[in-house]
């Protein structure tokens, strides 16, 4: 029934993915299932919702992706990383997150999904401080704008962009990104079966 449906998603979005990387996002929602009825890893208890709000909800952005070395910063669970990296096992992803029952979590799904390109951090974003910088920072939660640019200010190279996931997009919060930055794309997504607005902020610093 599950991989039925995602079979028909990945279809309607237009997104390639193998045999082997959707039996992938198939064990990474069960494995979400089980453990959320002891973690509480996300208020979203609907495996085939889960298929929807979290996995097509995260792929929908790999089109979009410039760069092998990204960061996804307050990433839960996992998201949208490891939907992203299931996909793009070419590209590497940092996931980072302050509470170590979502670390525990992302580590059991690094093991039994043997994913060799995530690597999990317990960690603020302000006290953590990496040995390269990223091509791009994403986030899915964070939030406002203004504050993921702020916190995050260290992360990113140079020529490395912040990749914001929102819902609805708020003027007032468009309006408070500070000036030496810029938004470099703004896409409207399309998630099969979610009637609700999404974003994808693509911004860059201005210098």
């Amino acid at each position: 029934m599950l991989a039925t449906q995602l079979k028909n998603y990945l279809a309607e979005a237009q997104i390639q993915a193998s045999d082997r990387q959707q039996q992938q996002l198939l064990a990474f929602v069960a494995l979400l299932d089980k453990w959320n009825k002891a973690y509480n890893l996300t208020a979203i208890r609907d495996p085939q919702q889960m298929l929807i709000r979290h996995i097509m909800d995260s792929l929908v952005v790999s089109p979009f992706l410039q760069g092998q070395h990204f960061i996804d910063v307050g990433t839960g669970p996992g998201l949208p990383a490891i939907p992203l990296a299931i996909l793009n096992p070419d590209k590497q992803f940092v996931l980072l997150d302050s509470l170590g029952k979502r670390i525990r979590f992302q580590r059991q799904v690094q093991i039994e999904l043997k994913l060799n390109n995530i690597s999990s951090v317990e960690s603020r974003v302000e006290d953590y401080q990496p040995q390269v910088l990223f091509d791009g920072v994403l986030s899915r939660a964070f939030a406002s704008v203004s504050d993921m640019l702020s916190w995050c200010a260290h992360l990113p190279k140079p020529t490395g962009a912040f990749y914001a996931l929102k819902g609805q997009l708020d003027n007032h919060e468009l309006a408070e990104i500070p000036v030496k930055y810029q938004v470099k794309q703004q896409i409207q997504l399309q998630v099969p079966q979610l009637h609700e607005q999404r974003h994808l902020l693509i911004i860059t610093s201005r210098d």
